[in-house]
Order: C-alpha cells, then sequence, then structure tokens
C-alpha cells in the first residue's frame, strides 16, 4: 500500500506534546499503526512524553537536532535513525537552522 503524503492534509500542532512553537504534520493512520511526516521549525520541539503502549520509530529526513531520553541526549541529523521502545520516553528539538524533517512510524497494537 503506498501512503502519497503530498495528498494528505498539513495540520499545524502548536505546542506539540508541551514543545516549544509549532509542528507541521501529516499523518496516515488505521488500526494497527501511525504513520507520520513532521516539520520542526528552528528552536521548535516536540516535548517530552512516555509511550507506555506502543514504542516509535523516527527517520530523520532533513535537518538537524536533539533527541533528549532518559539516558541523556543523541545529536541526529539527515539519514540517522532514532528508536524509542514501549515504555520509554523521549522529546526532540530542532537545533539547526533550516527546518527538522521527520518521518516517524507508530504501532497502535493492543490498543
Amino acid at each position: 500500500m503506498k501512503i502519497d503524503f503530498s495528498a494528505l492534509e498539513e495540520r499545524l500542532v502548536p505546542g506539540m506534546r508541551g514543545g516549544r512553537g509549532s509542528a507541521r504534520m501529516k499523518q496516515f493512520a488505521d488500526p494497527d499503526n501511525r504513520v507520520l511526516w513532521i516539520a520542526l521549525a528552528p528552536g521548535a520541539s516536540i516535548g517530552g512524553h512516555r509511550h507506555d503502549t506502543s514504542s516509535e520509530t523516527v527517520y530523520v529526513l532533513a535537518g538537524s537536532g536533539t533527541v533528549s531520553t532518559e539516558s541523556g541526549e543523541e545529536k541526529v541529523q539527515a539519514g540517522d535513525c532514532h528508536y524509542c521502545p514501549k515504555g520509554a520516553w523521549h522529546s526532540l528539538a530542532n537545533t539547526g537552522e533550516g527546518d527538522l524533517e521527520i518521518f516517524a512510524v507508530i504501532p497502535e497494537h493492543g490498543r
């Protein structure tokens, strides 16, 4: 199944998960997964949150930023992949000069 992100509605999400600024987001969801494209402007962030019922895999498409976890901070840039296992906590901030674009998959099994 092809997901055509260019055909999906883009939403502006102010203070995503308690973060700074706004996130631009496109999302596909079915009962099993959420598949997201998110862009954060310089200085914007997705606030810290725990994945109690699922994991999350984040692939960085463009830009650079910092992922904070319970273990510390990881710098990420285009081509990097961050994995947040079920039960773990993380946040993401754009520390670069251009937009930070990510592609994320969140399994929804068991919800």
